[in-house]
Protein backbone atom coordinates (compact mmCIF):
# COMPACT_ATOMS: atom_id res chain seq x y z
CA UNK A 1 0.00 0.00 0.00
CA UNK A 2 1.48 3.31 -1.09
CA UNK A 3 1.42 6.09 1.53
CA UNK A 4 -0.21 9.46 0.90
CA UNK A 5 0.44 12.13 3.50
CA UNK A 6 -2.39 13.32 5.71
CA UNK A 7 -1.68 15.00 9.05
CA UNK A 8 -2.64 12.87 12.07
CA UNK A 9 -5.30 14.15 14.47
CA UNK A 10 -5.70 12.29 17.75
CA UNK A 11 -9.18 13.81 18.18
CA UNK A 12 -10.28 12.36 14.83
CA UNK A 13 -8.48 9.14 15.76
CA UNK A 14 -10.51 8.77 18.96
CA UNK A 15 -13.74 9.23 17.00
CA UNK A 16 -12.73 6.63 14.39
CA UNK A 17 -11.82 4.07 17.07
CA UNK A 18 -15.24 4.54 18.70
CA UNK A 19 -16.99 4.16 15.34
CA UNK A 20 -15.19 0.88 14.68
CA UNK A 21 -15.66 -0.59 18.17
CA UNK A 22 -19.35 0.35 18.26
CA UNK A 23 -20.18 -1.50 15.04
CA UNK A 24 -22.75 -4.31 15.52
CA UNK A 25 -21.31 -7.82 15.50
CA UNK A 26 -24.12 -9.09 13.28
CA UNK A 27 -22.40 -7.64 10.23
CA UNK A 28 -20.13 -10.68 9.97
CA UNK A 29 -21.65 -13.33 7.71
CA UNK A 30 -20.77 -17.05 7.65
CA UNK A 31 -20.37 -18.39 4.11
CA UNK A 32 -19.26 -21.68 2.53
CA UNK A 33 -16.72 -19.98 0.25
CA UNK A 34 -14.83 -16.69 0.08
CA UNK A 35 -16.76 -13.83 -1.53
CA UNK A 36 -15.35 -11.31 -3.98
CA UNK A 37 -13.34 -8.45 -2.49
CA UNK A 38 -15.79 -5.85 -3.76
CA UNK A 39 -18.43 -7.18 -1.33
CA UNK A 40 -16.34 -5.95 1.60
CA UNK A 41 -16.87 -2.63 3.34
CA UNK A 42 -15.36 -1.12 6.49
CA UNK A 43 -18.34 -2.37 8.50
CA UNK A 44 -18.87 -5.98 7.37
CA UNK A 45 -16.88 -9.19 7.09
CA UNK A 46 -17.15 -12.84 6.07
CA UNK A 47 -16.27 -16.02 7.93
CA UNK A 48 -15.55 -18.58 5.21
CA UNK A 49 -13.83 -21.86 4.43
CA UNK A 50 -10.55 -21.60 2.54
CA UNK A 51 -7.02 -22.99 2.21
CA UNK A 52 -3.89 -21.06 3.14
CA UNK A 53 -0.34 -21.67 1.89
CA UNK A 54 2.83 -20.10 3.31
CA UNK A 55 6.33 -20.42 1.84
CA UNK A 56 9.14 -19.21 4.07
CA UNK A 57 12.89 -19.09 3.33
CA UNK A 58 14.99 -20.96 5.89
CA UNK A 59 17.98 -19.19 7.45
CA UNK A 60 17.42 -16.01 5.46
CA UNK A 61 19.53 -14.08 7.99
CA UNK A 62 22.52 -16.19 6.95
CA UNK A 63 22.24 -14.90 3.39
CA UNK A 64 23.06 -11.36 4.52
CA UNK A 65 26.41 -12.57 5.87
CA UNK A 66 27.41 -14.19 2.58
CA UNK A 67 26.29 -11.76 -0.11
CA UNK A 68 26.37 -8.07 -0.99
CA UNK A 69 23.13 -6.13 -1.08
CA UNK A 70 22.85 -6.17 -4.91
CA UNK A 71 23.25 -9.96 -4.88
CA UNK A 72 20.71 -10.31 -2.07
CA UNK A 73 18.26 -8.24 -4.10
CA UNK A 74 18.68 -10.62 -7.05
CA UNK A 75 18.16 -13.70 -4.86
CA UNK A 76 15.05 -12.34 -3.16
CA UNK A 77 13.58 -10.98 -6.37
CA UNK A 78 14.05 -14.35 -8.07
CA UNK A 79 12.39 -16.21 -5.19
CA UNK A 80 9.50 -13.79 -4.79
CA UNK A 81 8.88 -13.39 -8.52
CA UNK A 82 8.58 -17.09 -9.23
CA UNK A 83 6.90 -18.10 -5.98
CA UNK A 84 4.18 -15.53 -6.63
CA UNK A 85 3.86 -16.97 -10.16
CA UNK A 86 3.38 -20.48 -8.76
CA UNK A 87 0.92 -19.55 -6.01
CA UNK A 88 -1.06 -17.36 -8.39
CA UNK A 89 -1.42 -20.25 -10.86
CA UNK A 90 -4.91 -21.41 -9.94
CA UNK A 91 -8.41 -20.19 -10.67
CA UNK A 92 -9.14 -20.71 -6.96
CA UNK A 93 -6.64 -18.09 -5.79
CA UNK A 94 -8.09 -15.22 -3.78
CA UNK A 95 -5.05 -13.42 -2.42
CA UNK A 96 -1.27 -13.53 -2.81
CA UNK A 97 0.83 -11.58 -0.34
CA UNK A 98 4.53 -10.86 0.28
CA UNK A 99 5.76 -10.29 3.82
CA UNK A 100 9.53 -9.97 4.03
CA UNK A 101 10.99 -13.21 2.67
CA UNK A 102 7.67 -15.07 2.96
CA UNK A 103 5.10 -15.47 0.19
CA UNK A 104 1.63 -16.62 1.18
CA UNK A 105 -1.72 -17.10 -0.48
CA UNK A 106 -5.36 -17.82 0.29
CA UNK A 107 -7.58 -20.01 -1.92
CA UNK A 108 -11.31 -20.43 -2.26
CA UNK A 109 -11.58 -24.22 -1.82
CA UNK A 110 -15.22 -25.31 -1.32
CA UNK A 111 -14.63 -28.73 -2.97
CA UNK A 112 -12.10 -31.55 -2.70
CA UNK A 113 -11.11 -30.92 -6.32
CA UNK A 114 -10.10 -27.36 -5.44
CA UNK A 115 -8.12 -28.60 -2.41
CA UNK A 116 -6.26 -31.08 -4.63
CA UNK A 117 -5.36 -28.22 -6.98
CA UNK A 118 -3.91 -26.25 -4.07
CA UNK A 119 -1.82 -29.31 -3.20
CA UNK A 120 -0.55 -29.31 -6.82
CA UNK A 121 0.60 -25.71 -6.29
CA UNK A 122 2.26 -26.74 -3.02
CA UNK A 123 4.43 -29.42 -4.59
CA UNK A 124 5.10 -27.24 -7.63
CA UNK A 125 6.43 -24.64 -5.16
CA UNK A 126 8.64 -27.35 -3.68
CA UNK A 127 9.97 -28.23 -7.14
CA UNK A 128 10.65 -24.55 -7.81
CA UNK A 129 13.26 -24.75 -5.08
CA UNK A 130 15.31 -27.06 -7.27
CA UNK A 131 14.96 -24.81 -10.34
CA UNK A 132 15.94 -21.72 -8.35
CA UNK A 133 18.95 -23.44 -6.83
CA UNK A 134 20.22 -24.68 -10.20
CA UNK A 135 20.19 -21.07 -11.39
CA UNK A 136 21.65 -19.66 -8.17
CA UNK A 137 24.52 -22.17 -8.04
CA UNK A 138 25.40 -21.39 -11.64
CA UNK A 139 26.02 -17.81 -10.45
CA UNK A 140 27.87 -19.14 -7.36
CA UNK A 141 25.13 -17.78 -5.10
CA UNK A 142 23.99 -19.58 -1.96
CA UNK A 143 21.19 -22.09 -2.67
CA UNK A 144 17.88 -21.55 -0.93
CA UNK A 145 15.93 -23.83 1.32
CA UNK A 146 12.38 -23.12 2.38
CA UNK A 147 9.47 -24.55 4.29
CA UNK A 148 5.93 -24.84 2.95
CA UNK A 149 2.89 -24.94 5.23
CA UNK A 150 -0.68 -25.56 4.08
CA UNK A 151 -3.97 -25.88 5.96
CA UNK A 152 -7.72 -25.82 5.36
CA UNK A 153 -10.32 -24.21 7.59
CA UNK A 154 -12.27 -21.05 8.25
CA UNK A 155 -10.88 -17.52 8.07
CA UNK A 156 -12.37 -14.15 8.87
CA UNK A 157 -12.12 -11.89 5.82
CA UNK A 158 -12.36 -8.14 6.45
CA UNK A 159 -11.42 -4.86 4.84
CA UNK A 160 -9.13 -2.77 7.02
CA UNK A 161 -7.30 0.52 6.64
CA UNK A 162 -7.68 4.27 7.05
CA UNK A 163 -11.20 5.05 5.84
CA UNK A 164 -11.20 7.85 3.28
CA UNK A 165 -7.46 7.72 2.63
CA UNK A 166 -7.45 5.06 -0.07
CA UNK A 167 -4.99 3.08 2.07
CA UNK A 168 -6.61 -0.27 2.85
CA UNK A 169 -6.27 -3.98 2.34
CA UNK A 170 -8.17 -7.22 2.74
CA UNK A 171 -7.12 -9.07 5.88
CA UNK A 172 -7.49 -12.81 6.51
CA UNK A 173 -7.48 -13.89 10.15
CA UNK A 174 -8.09 -17.13 12.00
CA UNK A 175 -6.66 -20.53 12.84
CA UNK A 176 -6.25 -21.64 9.22
CA UNK A 177 -3.93 -18.73 8.43
CA UNK A 178 -2.02 -18.91 11.70
CA UNK A 179 -1.57 -22.65 11.44
CA UNK A 180 -0.30 -22.57 7.85
CA UNK A 181 2.24 -19.93 8.91
CA UNK A 182 3.41 -22.04 11.89
CA UNK A 183 3.72 -25.14 9.70
CA UNK A 184 5.85 -23.25 7.17
CA UNK A 185 8.08 -22.03 10.00
CA UNK A 186 8.71 -25.62 11.12
CA UNK A 187 9.02 -27.21 7.68
CA UNK A 188 12.12 -27.64 5.57
CA UNK A 189 14.70 -27.48 8.31
CA UNK A 190 17.90 -29.45 7.60
CA UNK A 191 16.57 -29.92 4.05
CA UNK A 192 14.01 -32.51 5.22
CA UNK A 193 10.26 -32.60 4.62
CA UNK A 194 9.77 -29.27 2.91
CA UNK A 195 5.97 -29.67 2.93
CA UNK A 196 3.99 -29.72 6.19
CA UNK A 197 0.26 -30.17 5.65
CA UNK A 198 -2.27 -29.72 8.43
CA UNK A 199 -4.38 -32.77 9.21
CA UNK A 200 -7.63 -31.12 8.08
CA UNK A 201 -6.14 -30.22 4.69
CA UNK A 202 -4.66 -33.70 4.23
CA UNK A 203 -7.95 -35.41 5.13
CA UNK A 204 -9.63 -33.60 2.24
CA UNK A 205 -7.14 -34.74 -0.41
CA UNK A 206 -8.00 -37.56 -2.79
CA UNK A 207 -6.36 -40.85 -1.80
CA UNK A 208 -3.58 -40.71 -4.43
CA UNK A 209 -2.43 -37.33 -3.15
CA UNK A 210 -2.83 -38.17 0.53
CA UNK A 211 -0.58 -41.21 0.05
CA UNK A 212 2.26 -38.91 -1.02
CA UNK A 213 2.46 -37.61 2.56
CA UNK A 214 3.51 -39.36 5.75
CA UNK A 215 1.07 -40.75 8.26
CA UNK A 216 -0.33 -38.16 10.64
CA UNK A 217 1.50 -37.51 13.87
CA UNK A 218 1.79 -34.90 16.61
CA UNK A 219 4.60 -32.39 16.12
CA UNK A 220 4.08 -29.75 18.77
CA UNK A 221 1.97 -27.68 16.37
CA UNK A 222 -0.86 -30.19 16.16
CA UNK A 223 -1.24 -33.23 13.92
CA UNK A 224 0.71 -32.89 10.69
CA UNK A 225 1.45 -34.90 7.56
CA UNK A 226 4.76 -34.25 5.83
CA UNK A 227 6.42 -34.83 2.47
CA UNK A 228 8.94 -33.75 -0.12
CA UNK A 229 6.64 -34.19 -3.10
CA UNK A 230 7.74 -32.81 -6.46
CA UNK A 231 5.98 -32.03 -9.72
CA UNK A 232 7.14 -34.88 -11.97
CA UNK A 233 7.00 -33.10 -15.32
CA UNK A 234 8.82 -30.05 -14.01
CA UNK A 235 11.40 -32.16 -12.19
CA UNK A 236 12.09 -34.16 -15.37
CA UNK A 237 12.47 -30.96 -17.38
CA UNK A 238 15.05 -29.66 -14.87
CA UNK A 239 16.97 -32.95 -15.19
CA UNK A 240 16.95 -32.76 -18.99
CA UNK A 241 17.96 -29.11 -19.21
CA UNK A 242 20.23 -28.58 -16.22
CA UNK A 243 21.28 -32.10 -15.24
Amino acid sequence: MDGNFKAYSYIDSAARISDILDQPSGQFEETKSLPDRDQLTYTNGFYSYCSAVFVDIRDSSGLTEKHTRPTLAKIYRSFISEMVAVLNGSEYVREVNIVGDCVWAVYNTPTKTSIDEVFYLVYTANTLKRLLNVKLQKKEFTPLNFGIGVEYGRALMIKAGFNGSGINDVIYMGDVVNRAAHLAHKAGRSYNDAIWAGETFAQNLKDDNAKLLTESYETGVGYVRKGSVVQIGMNKWIDENFG
